[in-house]
């Protein structure tokens, strides 16, 4: 599905005029620049989003580019500090939030979400040995928790264990090196990436017991109803077609266990 993708430099956008595929509704005034889609990310994700080279790529980045050619748009993607997107697609600098988003009632105070299109799980990090066994565990040990700012785990584990017990970081690896150099107990983070950083560290393992499961989907600006209901129609579409399914095999396979 990688051949699919389709990212431009923003050096080489030209304004163009591009009519939906399969209609003939224009996208003038339904994105931020006409003919293309912008989306931000925090490309620190994998396999959602992540860096291949120099080119961002992975499951939202593929489901964005499909998206994005069923409506006749070109992709792009701006790769930005993970709790600056939600700002940013409120006050309509980006057309979507695509970054492994979980859809909550305090981001619905700012944004609409499409429909969700993949599952997410929070699992927590611990390192080999560590009395922390479950999220019971976690919660009454009085440890330290680092997260990723701005995600669903900086949310759910500031209610859980208060903010004098957390430790946020910018990026999902950043906070992996804190645990791994022994000044945090654990990480909270969405599995998928977990797998990927437990994979490529010693030493590091991954509770049995998930902490939430969550559904992903992408984040639209509250006036833009035209483009929600483009998306969420592309989205139906490439449901029902396979693309979604073929995406998402492709970077988690259902065999790989």
């Amino acid at each position: 599905m990688k051949n699919l993708i389709k990212l431009v430099s923003l050096t080489l956008i030209a304004a163009m005029g591009f009519a939906f595929a399969g209609c003939g509704a224009k996208s003038t005034g339904m994105t931020v620049e006409e003919g293309v889609l912008t989306m931000a990310t925090n490309a620190y994700f994998p396999p959602y989003e992540y860096y291949d080279g120099e080119t961002i790529v992975g499951i939202d980045a593929e489901i964005a580019a499909a998206v994005a050619e069923r409506l006749g748009l070109t992709l792009v993607i701006e790769d930005v500090e993970f709790d600056s997107i939600i700002g940013g697609v409120q006050s309509g600098k980006y057309d979507i939030g695509c970054a492994g988003m979980t859809v909550t009632e305090e981001r619905l105070q700012s944004v609409n979400f499409t429909t969700p299109y993949a599952t997410g799980i929070q699992s927590i990090i611990v390192r080999e040995g560590s009395d922390i066994t479950d999220i019971d565990t976690l919660i009454e040990s009085g440890c330290m928790v680092a997260v990723q700012s701005g995600t669903t785990g900086d949310i759910y584990m500031t209610d859980e264990v208060g903010d004098e017990r957390m430790d946020r970081y910018a990026k999902g690896n950043d906070a992996v090196i804190a645990l791994m150099q022994g000044k945090v107990d654990a990480v909270v983070i969405d599995n998928q990436p977990a797998l990927a950083f437990v994979e490529a560290n010693e030493g590091l393992v991954i509770l049995d017991t998930p902490y939430t499961v969550e559904d992903y989907a992408m984040a639209i600006n509250m006036e833009n109803t035209e483009l929600l209901d483009a998306i969420n129609q592309a989205l139906a579409d490439l449901t029902a077609d396979g693309t979604i399914a073929a995406i998402i095999e492709e970077y988690i396979p259902t065999d790989a266990e």
